[in-house]
């Protein structure tokens, strides 16, 4: 079983230190929903603000839950609906410092302040998004992008 390990230092520096420490986690693995239920247990760990850390997976015309940790949520997510929906029909990252300020946002728990997205795709095709919440708001910005694209393409390139 692995270990995970992670520095005091900065957002920046523990993105870093998540990235190898998931592509060890997840190589020579070939199941997808194991590596994701791991790499969601890894970033819930890893993000000190986040109440919220999951995948939903790109299932013909919508979003279906995938593995995550956190509250109970929403199973499906229609294009174009809410952050997720929104951020898999644009395929770009959304960061929402105030959820309650974005038009149409899905309120799978009435807790959730901030969220950011970020779009999984290999190639042209669209496999799913990353969505991680917080209870505060303004939780997260460019440097949690920064960090959780690799993440994102990390899962874009396991086996689906």
């Amino acid at each position: 079983m692995e270990t995970l390990a992670f520095g005091d230092g900065d957002r920046a520096a523990r993105y870093e230190e998540l990235l190898p420490q998931l592509a060890s986690l997840v190589d020579g693995e070939p199941d997808l929903i194991a590596n994701l239920a791991n790499i969601t247990a890894a970033l819930k760990e890893c993000i000190a603000a986040a109440s919220w850390v999951g995948f939903y997976l790109w299932r013909g015309d919508e979003l279906v839950l995938g593995p995550f940790q956190g509250k109970v949520a929403c199973v499906r997510i229609a294009a174009g609906r809410g952050v997720c929906g929104a951020a898999a029909a644009r395929r770009e990252t959304i960061i929402v410092p105030d959820v309650d300020a974005f038009p149409g946002h899905i309120a799978c728990d009435g807790g959730s302040r901030s969220e950011i997205v970020v779009p999984i795709v290999a190639g042209d095709r669209l496999l799913g998004v990353l969505d991680v919440d917080s209870y505060a708001l303004a939780a997260f910005d460019e440097v949690d992008a920064a960090g959780l694209t690799p993440v994102a393409a990390l899962v874009a390139g396991l086996a689906w």
